[in-house]
């Protein structure tokens, strides 16, 4: 633990025990981090007096650390206000950072006489209104579809001025023919009219779909009370496609008026939290975002700086907010809630599922554009799994084979930045164990392999895996003893031999997947989805798989090789020729007289004819 300087600890003693905020100053005086706090004095002496070894990136915060501001605030909530508020304007290099939403399109109504609907992506200070954003623009467009079918608004950029309206200056397009637009540009629609429908637009985009109803129920029954059968009918259609869209919304509880949902995920360098809001029973908005983690930040107070960000942005009034588990602020009227059960659970659940799904859909778009990220992401989450001091960029793994007690054999299959590499595959005919010993015959292909590469001085792997228990990793682990000691005799270099030693040996064993490390009876077993525990297991499926092929090859070679020369007259060039024909001894068994002829003449084929025939 470092030691803070005389000026910092002249800072620490006098901190007051009282809510605020605090800003830590780089060398040159430039804000390096904003932090707020219930009490002042505990959290930022928890910054001084811990190693951190758990928290490389804050160890390195405090480092940097050359002064400290604070500021004193009533509560914890307008210190979460003042915070929020600073890391905007200053940007400090390691506090976590929303990342930008350009990108997601939001809803405008221009601010002009016969105001446009559109999907936009850029937000212009003009007087316009905007609802959104959408991170879903699927849903974005249904909602203008939805718009353009019950009122038909202009999409052209005229100036529709008074004065150039009854100049008479334009003429209707095509949009008014086929009844996308009701021509206000030639006076064939009112303004009066033409905002109404703007108001119906705006009720919608709010997710005030029952006042929408309302109105139109009541002009419904007006125009039937004034038997104006056409526009009550209209009315009815817009009725129809209100519900329509209602029925595709998803509907929760009528019961539930307004309630706000953020649910939470995080990977190495960024926290993931997805917001739902909830208005007369139905889901109005949903948007997922990301903050770019600097230092390791507790995930109650990334909730609460999300939380706040999220209700700031869509001027959210909701008294009841569901969460996975309580943040580190408090509102004002404002009740916190984790549900156990019931549509609050539902919701809940829904707004994982999202979080988690824009998680996935990220991630898959990075490796996309980096082939290499998934591999270097995999083989980290291994080197911590299993404890490994590198990164395991060069993986072996054995297997023995031995089907019914005969020709054992072993493989060993070669993955590099977590990818098979075939070229490198190697197959072992067992040669120093006599009968079925498969702990002698791991150790000797493993003896074989690694003195033949230290040997040679090639690339030796970060990490062995041996398919089985304690016995063969034991017998490896004896093996690669044994490797050490042959390159000490023959006075192989130092740094080969460092390599050598080096070298992580485990063992999985098939019954439950348990992973064994040398001189550890315990075994680890890693969750059943882990990327780690699959990457073990296709090493382990492959180099069984490339066992087993090599090891029925053998048999076929030895069987057709038993079979054949027991033919008299037949030698090596007519097997072949037999061979090459038939593919197989079935076939070869199955040919007729003059088939055979054919390929090897009359008196070989007599000679194969008898034979099969005596058997």
């Amino acid at each position: 633990m470092q030691k803070p300087s005389l000026h910092i600890n002249q800072i620490l003693s006098g901190l007051p025990e009282l809510p605020g905020i605090y800003q830590y100053l780089g060398e040159e005086g430039q804000i390096i981090y904003v932090g707020k706090a219930k009490n002042l004095k505990k959290r930022v002496l928890s910054y001084f007096n811990k190693t951190h070894t758990d928290s490389p990136k804050t160890a390195v915060l405090v480092k940097k650390i050359k002064d400290i501001r604070y500021t004193v605030v009533e509560n914890e909530q307008d210190a979460l206000l003042l915070e929020n508020n600073l890391i905007k304007e200053h940007q400090p290099r390691y506090n976590v950072l929303l990342k930008d939403d350009k990108t997601y399109p939001s809803i405008c109504i221009k601010n002009e006489r016969f105001p446009r609907v559109f999907l936009t992506r850029r937000i212009l200070k003009d007087g316009s209104e905007y609802y959104g954003p959408y991170s879903s623009v699927p849903m974005a467009k249904v909602i203008l579809d939805l718009i353009g079918k019950m009122h038909p608004l202009r999409s052209c950029r005229l100036d529709l001025s008074e004065n150039k309206i009854q100049a008479g200056k334009y003429r209707v397009c095509l949009d008014y023919h086929i009844k996308k637009c009701l021509g206000p540009c030639v006076g064939l629609q009112s303004e009066a009219d033409y905002n109404k429908n703007i108001d119906h637009i705006r009720h919608i985009l709010k997710g005030n779909l029952e006042t929408v109803e309302n109105k139109l129920k009541k002009e419904i029954n007006e125009h039937a009370d004034a038997l104006r059968f056409e526009k009550a009918q209209v009315c009815k259609t817009k009725l129809e496609l209100l519900d329509l869209y209602r029925s595709k919304s998803f509907i929760v509880n009528s019961n539930i008026k307004e309630l706000d949902v953020f649910s939470w995920d995080e990977s190495d360098n960024a926290a993931f939290i997805n917001y739902i809001h909830v208005h007369n029973g139905c889901i109005v908005q949903t948007f997922t975002f990301e903050y770019r983690k600097k230092i390791e930040e507790d995930k109650e107070s990334l909730l609460a700086s999300g939380i706040y960000e999220m209700r700031r942005r869509f001027n959210s009034k909701s008294k009841e907010i569901i969460v996975p588990f309580i943040p580190s602020m408090e509102l004002e009227n404002v009740q916190f809630r984790v549900p156990r059960q019931g549509d609050r659970k539902k919701l809940l659940d829904l707004s994982k599922n999202n979080v988690r799904q824009y998680k996935i859909d990220l991630l898959k778009q990075e490796e996309k554009l980096n082939p290499e990220q998934r591999s270097t992401r995999i083989l980290q989450r291994l080197k911590t799994d299993l404890h490994l001091e590198e990164l395991p960029v060069h993986i072996e793994c054995f297997d023995n084979s031995n089907i019914q007690g005969s020709n054992p054999v072993a493989s060993c299959v070669v993955f590099k930045k977590a990818k098979a590499s075939k070229r490198d595959y190697r197959h072992f005919s067992i040669k120093t164990v006599s009968g079925i010993d498969d702990f002698a015959s791991m150790k000797e292909v493993v003896i074989r392999r690694y003195t033949r590469l230290v040997k040679e001085e090639q690339e030796l792997p970060q990490l062995i895996i041996v398919d089985g228990g304690k016995g063969q990793l034991s017998a490896a682990v004896e093996a690669h003893k044994n490797i050490i000691e042959i390159g000490e005799k023959e006075n192989i270099s130092e740094s080969i031999l460092e390599k050598v030693r080096s070298i992580r040996i485990i063992g999985i064993a098939k019954r439950l997947e348990e992973i064994y490390f040398p001189h550890d009876s315990t075994p680890l077993y890693l969750n059943k989805n882990s990327e780690s525990l699959k990457l073990i297991q296709q090493m382990r499926d492959e180099a069984h798989r490339f066992g087993i092929s090599f090891h029925r090859n053998l048999r076929s070679k030895v069987q057709i090789k038993s079979e054949l020369d027991e033919i008299p007259g037949i030698g090596s060039n007519t097997k072949n020729l037999l061979l090459k024909h038939f593919k197989s001894l079935k076939k070869i068994r199955e040919a007729n007289r003059d088939e055979l002829e054919k390929i090897v003449g009359k008196a070989k084929s007599y000679s194969i004819i008898n034979f099969y025939k005596s058997k």
